[in-house]
């Protein structure tokens, strides 16, 4: 559980300033387009930070669940996978990094599904 507080304060001060970075500091350097992507890449990021919030307050409930921790760690991976390559993405204008994007967002579909599965054993 104490593992994705952390994670999740660390992602949420992280999408913060990331959000502040692609507001001040690339503004005027990337375009419209690139800024729209980096913003969804923040977007992303800040929900699944307070999914790993999510996360640690029902893993107090079932401390054993195997399936609300894998959620945390493949919300994690999300995060890297999904935002991540969205970030590379505006910066460098490597469209192949695209094709990464799209395994993030089934690492966080899946996280989610697992905390339903999660719940209905209650």
């Amino acid at each position: 559980m104490k593992i994705f507080v952390i994670l999740g304060a660390i992602n949420a001060a992280l999408a913060v300033a990331l959000g502040a970075f692609g507001a001040h500091g690339l503004e005027g350097k990337i375009s419209e387009k690139y800024l729209e992507v980096w913003k969804t890449g923040v977007q992303y990021h800040m929900f699944h930070a307070i999914g790993l919030f999510v996360v640690a307050l029902l893993l107090a409930k079932a401390p054993q669940s195997t399936l609300l921790s894998t959620s945390g760690w493949l919300m994690m991976g999300g995060i890297v996978l999904f935002s991540g390559s969205l970030y590379v993405l505006s910066t460098s204008g490597i469209k192949v990094l695209g094709a990464i994007t799209p395994l993030g967002g089934v690492a966080f579909i899946t996280a989610w599904v697992l905390i339903v599965i999660a719940a209905l054993k209650w």
